[in-house]
């Protein structure tokens, strides 16, 4: 069985060779674009990485396991697809073209959620600023280590690591609103002099 390099290598003169590639990853792009967007846009956006994955063939690191670079490109995707998104709304509201309810999609998720942890720690996923975010859904998601996931954003491991620290800290409090409280106290008392007596 051929390495992604010697796959992706052999593409750039048989571009047939890039089949066993979109045959390894396609269900696994395919899974991560999903639990980010709905499932029609990701039939979309695997299909779109897997283009762009072909035709930046030649650019390709000639690292041993292209996951990351794959999820890169699904990541850029789904950034460009929201954007695009976005901005269709506000035509749409600037055009006032009937009743249309910005916060309809976001209703839409809550109704699929079964609980409503799941539905404190989908609204502190999209608080999350984008690049934490990423990072964790990249390692969680997407299967990716942490120097996958360095790869995937361009970014050094040492962002990766501040990133999903963040990211762990903020879902740990949606998934528990008491755990602030009880950090802040605990902060406090670490803070407070000691007593002599």
């Amino acid at each position: 069985m051929s390495s992604d390099r010697e796959n992706i290598f052999r593409a750039r003169d048989d571009p047939g060779a890039f089949a066993a590639v979109f045959d390894k990853y396609s269900a696994l792009v395919h899974r991560y674009v999903a639990r980010r967007v709905d499932a029609q846009v990701a039939d979309d956006v695997m299909s779109e990485t897997f283009l762009v994955a072909f035709e930046r063939r030649a650019s390709f690191d000639g690292s041993e396991d292209a996951r990351p670079w794959l999820l890169g490109i699904a990541t850029n995707l789904i950034k460009k697809h929201a954007r695009l998104e976005a901005k269709a709304w506000k035509g749409l509201v600037a055009a006032d073209l009937g009743e249309v309810r910005l916060d309809a999609i976001d209703e839409a998720n809550a109704r699929l959620d079964a609980t409503a942890t799941a539905k404190r720690i989908g609204a502190a996923l999209r608080r999350l600023p984008a690049g934490d975010r990423d990072a964790l859904l990249l390692y969680a998601w997407g299967d990716l280590n942490y120097e996958g996931v360095a790869v995937a954003l361009n970014i050094p491991v040492g962002t990766v690591r501040s990133r999903l620290n963040r990211a762990r800290h903020k879902l740990r409090i949606a998934i528990d609103p008491g755990a602030a409280r009880d950090e802040e106290v605990e902060h406090e008392r670490g803070l407070a002099p000691a007593s002599d007596s």
